[in-house]
């Protein structure tokens, strides 16, 4: 059995290192804030004291930090990730990032001659906890396959985009689209209250049909705060900026003004609430 590493520990991070020992895997934990290693102590993981000794030990590495900043950190810094690397290891980020760091991190892990795989992930806090992510997937699809029953540890779908890359651009589009659709929910159930129609009525219709991940998502966020938040303002934000950094030189006048509500949500300190909250502000 494959032994992992886990580099970075929040809500993603900790889903994936508690199903690979759920799982009985060997995993090697870091998390910047050592607090958020005590539960996954009790279940077996073995805390390191940096990115370089875990990634030393195991041979699968996820990094799932929150951006670009924490990511070159913890791969290209001082007893980073890759102080720690050899060619008979895989790397992975499940991290949501910019493409210019991705493609940066793809050639330097290629000029190395490491397996990379950028590896973004959806399913929210709900399908880290349960191991049913979705994984969206850059890199070579054959050495894909040698991997991919380790992943269905973690995930119930995987998706492959082609080349390093093409999962992370993948994302920030989902990502982009996602928050159009909560957004574009709260506008239609405003018109709702001022035609006079019963709302939990209207909701109820909508999450049937258009219906999907979004539309649900964003219905139960309005009727109740979710508790604990499944992705925040601030992460949703941030994902929206590098979206918009991809579109650079179109026009996109829809993530514009999703971006704008967001950077105003964050103004008004509630980048730690869930990214429905959007709607009952």
């Amino acid at each position: 059995m494959k032994k992992i590493a886990v580099i970075g520990t929040g809500i993603m991070g900790s889903g994936i290192a508690k199903n690979f020992l759920k799982k009985g895997y060997k995993v090697y934990i870091w998390n910047r804030s050592k607090s958020r290693l005590k539960n996954l102590i009790k279940m077996g993981g073995v805390a390191t004291n940096n990115p370089f000794k875990a990634t030393q030990k195991a041979d699968i590495v996820f990094e799932v930090t929150a951006n670009d900043k924490s990511s070159k950190l913890v791969w290209t810094g001082k007893d980073g990730i890759l102080s720690g690397a050899d060619s008979k290891k895989v790397f992975i980020t499940c991290a949501t990032l910019s493409v210019s760091w991705t493609d940066k991190l793809t050639n330097i892990c290629k000029k190395k001659g490491l397996t990379f795989f950028d590896m973004p992930m959806t399913g929210s806090r709900i399908g880290a906890e349960s191991g049913k992510l979705t994984l969206l997937v850059g890199g070579d699809k054959k050495k894909l396959e040698t991997i991919k029953k380790d992943l269905g540890t973690i995930s119930e779908k995987i998706f492959y985009f082609g080349k390093g890359g093409s999962g992370m651009r993948y994302k920030l589009l989902l990502n982009t689209l996602q928050a159009i659709h909560i957004i574009g929910l709260g506008e239609v159930l405003n018109v709702a209250k001022k035609a006079g129609l019963n709302i939990k009525a209207v909701g109820d219709a909508l999450a049937e049909r258009p219906g999907g991940t979004a539309t649900n998502l964003a219905w139960i966020g309005y009727q109740k705060e979710p508790n604990p938040t499944n992705f925040s303002v601030k992460l949703i934000t941030k994902d929206l900026i590098y979206a918009k950094q991809l579109a650079k030189g179109l026009k996109s006048p829809l993530l514009d003004k999703v971006l704008k509500k967001y950077r105003s949500a964050i103004r008004k300190n509630l980048g730690q609430k869930d990214w429905t909250v959007v709607n009952r502000t």
